[in-house]
């Protein structure tokens, strides 16, 4: 899981780890920080989510919970996420304050991205209609069908491959407060198998009117993406685009230029992780002045046996 850490901060919060049994530190104000609550299923102290999650609704007061993060929530191949979906919506009359929430904030020591296991996480947005922020980290098993939530306005999805039914629920969701949207596609070999079509409904914008910045990103199919993205009708209401962390080529460096006056208005191009040649990482910064142009790791293929190999930052 190159590249991807812990949460340090969530809705304007720091992050805080809810402490271990036993563990009798001084605990903050309930909406002072971001609360991660996460066990270590190999642990001693034997403690599991459920249990984790009834110590701390008996010493937090849920009512002033702003933030929240779940961390691991056990073996990561015997329970998928929907017992988690089903204790934290279980207990929505009394999160009542609640406004961001993540789901699988774990780290490459703690599981693979590829092996968090997940379920349909829509609950939560049911559930939740104040919401404003939902992290999502993991894509096996993920599931989003459509639906309408009038105060979302961060949607983070990181997947080391994200499944295009996933791509198409939230491209058909009514997300009219939605001002920033982050996909990593992912690769094949580990569920990934969207495919530019299923970037329709979000690249038209008819259901993202506030849309601001747009990620999608991780892909081995960058430079389609980057072709599709400026013809796309969303793109002219972006602040903030970023293509990053795929197989970006000279071949969707190309397709960034031709569609210049499309991008020219961003305050921001982010295409850090790539494969672009050195020429084309030099001309890019160059054909868009005023705008911030990432264009950071360039990375190099792997050569074996006379077949080139491009990957994607984020895959197992």
């Amino acid at each position: 899981m190159s590249g991807v850490g812990l949460m340090e901060e969530l809705g304007g919060l720091p992050v805080w780890d809810f402490p271990a049994p036993g563990d009798r530190k001084e605990l903050p104000a309930a909406d002072a920080v971001a609360w991660r609550l996460s066990v270590d299923p190999y642990g001693d102290d034997d403690e599991s989510f459920q249990e984790c999650w009834e110590r701390f609704a008996r010493t937090v007061d849920l009512s002033a919970v702003r933030a929240l993060l779940v961390g691991v929530w056990g073996e990561c191949y015997e329970n998928d996420s929907s017992a988690v979906v089903g204790l934290i919506t279980g207990a929505k009359d009394r999160l009542t304050s609640l406004r961001a929430f993540f789901l699988g904030d774990q780290d490459q020591e703690q599981n693979e991205i590829s092996w968090i296991e997940h379920d349909d996480v829509t609950p939560l947005l049911h559930a939740f209609p104040g919401l404003e922020v939902l992290g999502i980290r993991g894509g096996t098993g993920l599931r989003f069908p459509a639906l309408r939530h009038d105060a979302l306005h961060t949607l983070l999805v990181e997947t080391g491959g994200l499944p295009g039914a996933v791509v198409r629920g939230i491209g058909e969701s009514d997300l009219p407060a939605l001002e920033n949207l982050e996909l990593w596609l992912g690769d094949p070999n580990y569920g990934g198998d969207t495919e530019v079509g299923d970037l329709s409904a979000i690249l038209g914008g008819e259901r993202l009117p506030r849309l601001r910045h747009l990620g999608i990103q991780n892909s081995p199919i960058q430079d389609e993406v980057a072709a599709a993205v400026v013809a796309a009708p969303v793109v002219a209401r972006l602040s903030s685009l970023s293509l990053s962390m795929g197989v970006l080529t000279d071949t969707g460096g190309e397709a960034l230029l031709k569609g210049r006056a499309a991008l020219s208005h961003l305050r921001r191009l982010d295409l850090h992780f790539h494969f672009l040649s050195d020429a084309m990482t030099a001309a890019l910064p160059e054909a868009f002045p005023g705008v911030r142009v990432d264009v950071s790791e360039q990375t190099k293929p792997d050569e074996y046996r006379g077949e080139t190999y491009r990957y994607v930052a984020v895959a197992e």
